[in-house]
């Protein structure tokens, strides 16, 4: 992982960025079935789980939470951002409108943020549905940025597995510089190919994926779609079992379209 190993004169001013992008695509045969997928998505991804999965990744990368803040929203979606610091703050350099992450103090707070000494942590969903269409998506953008030694990296792999993903999209970028004990720039303190190198492999082996990366400006970009789409998975108040077997292929076929136009970005049908 890349950790720095390198001595460096005073902080190290890198800042490390992890942005998250995954869907979850779903059918949902009518208009009340995905007004309920809404729901029911807007209730398995509200602001109290989410921000236990920011302060899980908040532990993984080794920083320490100074404060949160969170929102659900109305008629859907939520968002959450952690302020977070590499080392421990002893309690007297600590604002006072900081929270540490209390439970007592945000139970009676309508926003929930959580900051950083140095670095952040934000996640917002997106549920959506059209009527015209029986295909619901639900997307969640997460960010990490990081300075000093820890890694958005190392929590790469708890993210993939805290979401159902058919879509994953990943960018890492490296900006700014420190610099060396004796005065050189150092515009990266690790090495690195592709983000795919801090994915599990069993999970790699379920997507297909591509790179994009800019090695000169340290820009790394991923791109991941599911392969193997078992239609039961996928089925919203519908059992599998009472859908003609053309309907099946129908629906499956519809929602692979949408996975691969959302993967390109363009609408290809």
């Amino acid at each position: 992982m890349p950790n720095s190993k390198l001595p460096l004169y005073g902080f190290n001013n890198l800042t490390k960025t992890l942005s998250f992008n995954i869907y979850d695509v779903c059918y949902a045969k009518g208009e009340r079935e995905q007004k309920d997928y809404i729901e029911y998505i807007d209730e398995q991804y509200n602001s109290d789980r989410l921000t236990k999965i920011l302060c899980d990744v908040t532990d993984i990368i080794g920083a320490h939470v100074l404060n949160i803040s969170k929102q659900d929203y109305e008629p859907q979606g939520a968002s959450v951002t952690i302020l977070i610091t590499e080392e421990s703050l002893p309690v007297s350099l600590i604002d006072s409108s900081c929270n540490r992450g209390r439970a007592e103090i945000l139970s009676t707070r309508e926003t929930v943020v959580g900051h950083l000494d140095k670095s952040h942590v934000t996640v917002h969903t997106y549920p959506e549905y059209h009527p015209e269409s029986s295909i619901a998506t639900f997307r969640v953008d997460i960010d990490v940025s990081t300075c000093g030694k820890v890694s958005p990296l190392n929590a790469l792999d708890y993210l993939i597995g805290s979401f159902d993903s058919d879509i994953i999209t990943t960018d890492y970028r490296v900006r700014g510089f420190t610099r060396s004990v004796d005065g050189k720039k150092l515009f990266i303190d690790h090495e690195i190919k592709s983000v795919q190198d801090y994915i599990d492999k069993e999970t790699l082996e379920k997507y297909d994926a591509i790179d994009v990366n800019v090695y000169q400006s340290n820009i790394f970009h991923t791109k991941m779609l599911i392969k193997e789409l078992e239609l039961k998975n996928y089925l919203f108040k519908t059992d599998i079992y009472e859908l003609p077997p053309r309907q099946r292929l129908q629906i499956t076929d519809s929602l692979r379209k949408e996975m691969i136009e959302i993967f390109s970005g363009i609408n290809v049908y």
